[in-house]
């Protein structure tokens, strides 16, 4: 996803949803699990908005708790794309997959899903 793709950003999304649900940056926080200070800190752009500042887990759990707003739109409104699922089937044949390499492969799929990993969050 490109910028000039992206329509809002985490603190627009956030104002979106404060509105649409009647909540506050506490009441989001507390849904979460995060501190009300990381909220409002998305909520005024003050640290934690950029593609690499938001956990995975964090924009997830939001969707989660205020499901009229999907992942794929948390995840976009956060400059990344949304993580693919990944079924009981596929990660039982990953994990024999990986079983069966080397110690040497598997280190070498291991940067190689890191930096596949860093690229969506990064969003470059």
């Amino acid at each position: 996803m490109t910028e000039t793709e992206r329509t809002e950003d985490l603190a627009q999304l956030l104002a979106r949803l404060k509105d649409t649900y009647g909540v506050s940056d506490s009441e989001i926080a507390r849904r979460i699990g995060v501190s009300p200070a990381t909220v409002n800190a998305w909520v005024h752009r003050r640290r934690g908005t950029s593609a690499r500042g938001v956990k995975e887990e964090n924009l997830r759990a939001l969707a989660a708790a205020f499901p009229k707003f999907t992942e794929d739109e948390v995840f976009a409104a956060a400059g990344r794309q949304s993580p693919g699922p990944l079924s009981p089937d596929s990660e039982q044949r990953i994990l024999e997959l990986y079983r069966s390499m080397t110690s040497e492969q598997q280190q070498l799929i291991e940067a190689q899903m890191r930096a596949v990993s860093d690229l969506n969050r990064t969003g470059r």
